[in-house]
């Protein structure tokens, strides 16, 4: 049998429902996972053996009994430190926040799902401070690394739940996004993300980023992210922008194709530019669509670069995030962080209305495009992983973290679901991912192309855990030795 580490929600299910495996057996591998490879990733802030374990009982009692909660009982999974939860710590990468002081009695509304649907937490997973920016790195947990190759970043925001899924460190994660949080990583790492209709999976507390971010799930496949969003999506009455409960499951019609669909391929959104090999496989995947009898047009959507408004919108939440603690928050918190507030702290309610005016006349353009295409695709990052250490690559013309993620924060602001599925791997080995956007609310139709790009592409796709477990068997090393190739850091002069 394979590791249950490595095997995906669906596996799991279908190894519990049949008796050949047990919820803890799967919490076991994934726990051992995170204690021998974690030293070298640095994906997790907590680890819950006790309280996993535990539940992984309880979900293995009611499997014998023949009386599970449903498809994601016992299924092991992880939650960003950024989400509220009952009994541990949430210090959201923050130095302001004491582990001591911050355990909470009540969890957010996603928490509250997994727990309720018998899923097995097994710890909360790294963010940078607050969830600010786009690689994973704090002044309190460090920096945290990419499974494909340690000494690159997994991205971020939602970087340590993307390495630990990518490490067989849980089947399931849960991720935020606020311009690009759950997509970034699943590129960088070689899996798969959604960010869904905003108000599709309840937040609370509102984040004080506002409308801009999202919750989303974040697993190996297209059909285990659908399984997850069926758990942690509907209506909360405390998120005052939820949306209704769906009223069927994500993985309905996941398989039926994209014959007849139409595509508008983009592959800078008309003022971004791409590392050639990343430009070379997404459209390599486009191909793929094609083939799969949707009709593909290679057309820009007529937006020009958004950032200076995103940043207006970011940097005056980000100041709204600090203000409870006082005025001399700013001074401790990541530099990066600092600066672009401080860059902010001028803006007026003018300016505030005059960047929320731009976003509604994105959303107004995109919905018009979205009448004649179904389905927008671009590369979801224009470059791979780069150093852990950096803020951008290597040579980049800014360290701004927008400046190297152009075609994830446009469709924060218009609200709209976008999923990251892997395309393949550049020369280097690392990661590149395919960015499919659908009009809002159609989160369905963005998961059918994924999982048909998925399932024509996939055929031979090695996936991360696997080729971790590959590379480590040729080189004769340990359970804990660091995953992935040499340091491929990337160099490219393509800047904004």
């Amino acid at each position: 049998m394979r590791d249950p580490a490595e095997m995906t929600a669906v596996e799991l299910v279908a190894g519990y429902r049949a008796g050949d495996l047990s919820p803890v057996e799967a919490a076991e591998a994934c726990l051992a996972r995170i204690h021998a490879r974690d030293e070298s990733l640095n994906a997790f802030v907590l680890v819950e053996d006790e309280a996993a374990l535990a539940a992984a009982r309880e979900s293995e009692a009611r499997w014998a009994q023949g009386a599970p909660l449903g498809p994601a009982d016992g299924v092991p999974m992880t939650i960003k430190d950024m989400f509220p939860t009952a009994g541990a710590p949430t210090v959201k990468g923050s130095r302001l926040l004491d582990a001591d002081d911050d355990a909470l009695d009540f969890d957010a509304p996603c928490v509250a799902r997994l727990r309720e649907a018998g899923a097995v937490r097994l710890g909360k997973t790294t963010t940078p401070e607050f969830a600010w920016k786009g690689t994973t790195d704090s002044l309190r947990h460090g920096a945290t690394g990419n499974p494909w190759d340690t000494t690159t970043t997994p991205g971020g925001s939602s970087g340590g739940a993307a390495a630990a899924v990518a490490s067989g460190m849980g089947a399931w994660a849960v991720g935020t996004d606020g311009g690009g949080s759950v997509r970034i990583p699943a590129s960088f790492t070689g899996t798969v993300a959604l960010k869904p209709t905003y108000g599709t999976v309840p937040m609370y507390p509102s984040s004080p980023f506002g409308t801009l971010a999202h919750a989303g799930p974040m697993a190996r496949t297209v059909t285990d992210a659908a399984m997850l969003l069926d758990v942690i999506s509907g209506f909360d009455s405390r998120d005052w922008s939820a949306l209704p409960t769906p009223t069927a499951s994500f993985t309905e019609g996941l398989e039926d194709g994209i014959a007849g669909l139409r595509i508008a391929y983009s592959p800078n959104l008309g003022f971004g530019g791409n590392d050639p090999e990343v430009e070379r496989l997404v459209a390599e995947a486009v191909e793929v669509l094609a083939a799969q009898g949707a009709t593909v047009e290679q057309i820009d959507p007529g937006l020009s670069d958004p950032v200076e408004a995103f940043h207006i919108l970011w940097f005056t939440g980000a100041a709204k995030v600090l203000e409870p603690f006082g005025p001399g928050a700013l001074e401790q918190v990541d530099p990066g962080l600092r600066a672009g507030i401080e860059q902010h702290l001028g803006d007026s309610a003018l300016d505030y209305l005059g960047a929320t005016a731009r976003r509604m006349d994105m959303g107004v353009r995109m919905g018009a495009f979205h009448e004649t295409y179904d389905l927008l695709v671009t590369p979801t990052m224009p470059i791979t992983a780069f150093s852990k250490e950096r803020q951008a690559p290597e040579g980049w013309s800014s360290q701004t973290w927008t400046s190297w993620t152009p075609y994830t924060y446009p469709f924060n602001m218009t609200q709209q679901p976008g999923a990251s599925v892997p395309c393949g791997t550049t020369s280097t080995g690392m990661p590149v991912g395919l960015q499919l956007v659908g009009a809002r609310t159609q989160d369905r139709q963005v998961l059918r192309a994924a999982r048909a790009y998925e399932r024509a592409a996939g055929e031979g796709f090695i996936r991360p855990v696997e080729l971790d477990e590959a590379r480590r068997r040729a080189s004769g090393a340990g359970a804990g030795a660091a995953a992935g190739p040499e340091s491929a850091e990337q160099t490219t002069s393509i800047g904004r």
